[in-house]
């Protein structure tokens, strides 16, 4: 996808509109914060993100900001990380943090969910390969409680590992040894089959800081 118009024309916003759910009014809210975030440019970049004030102190930071360069999220048939996003992508990213319409079918609140939990299992796969491993899961874990001061290295350490083993007791391994390659998607939709990641993964159109990190998780 090439770098779209500094001002994106209407017929844009409504193919923008049809592809990603977002009203007119709500891309036009996110144009406003991509062209403040890239001062004025055509494209964002990981630098770009950095001064985020929600972002600043989020123990995940990195992985949030590495989510809008993986090309995995504008589309399931990409690969590989950009150096660079777009605005179109990065409504795309954006997407996966819009709330569900009460007006949708149970089909389609079925299908965003998938999508949200694509969204942060892609997150967590760090290397890309279809996998969450004990060490990709491990830093998610480590990072959210000991950076918190909650708990220290050791601790977060042992309730990761603990955590690993009740996945492989759950999707099914007998021997400890086997869990280790890791978790696929179809056994990650399992594992959160009763987590609320509707309510927990949204945007607020009104607030001017409009990133997604503080409502993830």
């Amino acid at each position: 996808m090439g770098a779209l118009k500094s001002t994106p024309a209407p017929i844009e916003h409504h193919d923008l509109s049809e592809k990603t759910g977002f009203s007119l009014r709500q891309i036009r809210v996110l144009h406003k914060r991509f062209k403040q975030l890239s001062e004025g440019d055509d494209v964002l970049r990981r630098e770009d993100f950095l001064g985020i004030s929600s972002l600043k102190y989020n123990p995940i930071r990195k992985e949030i900001i590495e989510a809008f360069f993986n090309r995995r999220n504008f589309s399931p048939s990409c690969e590989g990380r950009a150096n660079e996003i777009d605005f179109e992508e990065f409504l795309v990213v954006m997407s996966h943090f819009k709330p569900p319409c009460s007006k949708m079918t149970d089909e389609q609140r079925k299908n965003i969910r998938r999508e949200k939990l694509k969204f942060i299992f892609n997150m967590h796969d760090s290397d890309g390969d279809g996998l969450i491993t004990l060490e990709d899961y491990r830093h998610v874990v480590e990072e959210l409680l000991s950076r918190s001061g909650a708990l220290g290295k050791e601790t977060s350490r042992a309730i990761a590992d603990a955590a690993m083993f009740e996945v492989a007791r759950t999707v099914g391994h007998r021997d400890p040894d086997e869990f280790y390659e890791g978790i696929t998607f179809e056994h990650f939709l399992k594992l959160l089959s009763n987590f609320d990641i509707e309510s927990r993964m949204n945007i607020r159109f009104l607030k001017t800081d409009v990133i997604p990190g503080c409502r993830l998780g």
